[in-house]
């Protein structure tokens, strides 16, 4: 089934829709067996042009939702104008005169018949087209159920990572901490050595001031005093 398909079944109705509209003014101008051949004739290309229609509607099942709606409405309006024809020669043939009743009896039945299965058809084309909507619309809600679905999985990765990265953080804390306390203990280290580098400074400068004093008591002793 194709939109292709459907435009030729169009064109083969838009014929026989121009043949059909022609038919109520030459039924006012007919009488007798003549007019009786005429609404044979309607009667005729009436069942044909309900044939096509049929026909156009079993193409919209295969037709893309995209192109359907438009389609659909074309048929309900193709629908509409065959059934106002349809009432409008059958307006005719009871203005006419009572020669001809006979043949406006049977035709009366027949386009009531029609006209009802008309009615059931643009029924059946609005109940595929309702159908239609109803498996887009669970389509889009097993789109958005999936969309959903991924979002809840992509939200339990991203506390998943965080989680990780929480004890991560928590462990670049602790080696902080020890490294701080490593630090307290390096900077009472260093104190502790400066303070023994000073006392070693202080004893040495005690030692050299000593020595320099036995050295000069020596010379003195030794070249100065007689």
């Amino acid at each position: 089934m194709s939109s292709e398909e459907f435009e030729k079944l169009q064109e083969i109705f838009k014929s026989l829709y121009d043949e059909l509209k022609l038919m109520p003014d030459r039924l006012l101008k007919c009488q007798g067996e003549e007019k009786k051949r005429l609404v044979r004739t309607f009667d005729e290309r009436h069942g044909e042009a309900v044939e096509v229609l049929q026909g156009m509607e079993q193409e919209l099942i295969g037709v893309p939702s995209s192109y359907r709606n438009a389609m659909s409405t074309r048929l309900r309006l193709f629908r509409r104008d065959l059934g106002k024809l349809q009432r409008e020669v059958k307006s005719t043939d009871l203005s006419s005169t009572s020669s001809t009743r006979p043949a406006e009896g049977a035709y009366g039945i027949y386009s009531s018949q029609n006209e009802h299965s008309t009615q059931l058809q643009s029924q059946r084309a609005l109940l595929i087209q309702g159908h239609e909507h109803l498996n887009n619309a669970s389509q889009s809600i097993e789109r958005s159920q999936r969309i959903a679905a991924e979002t809840d999985q992509i939200g339990v990765d991203i506390i998943e990572e965080l989680g990780e990265q929480r004890e991560q953080l928590d462990r670049t804390r602790d080696r902080l901490v020890n490294t701080g306390e490593n630090l307290s203990r390096s900077r009472k280290i260093l104190r502790a050595m400066s303070r023994r580098l000073m006392t070693n400074k202080l004893l040495l400068s005690v030692i050299i001031l000593m020595e320099l004093v036995i050295l000069g008591a020596v010379v003195y002793l030794k070249f100065f005093r007689k």
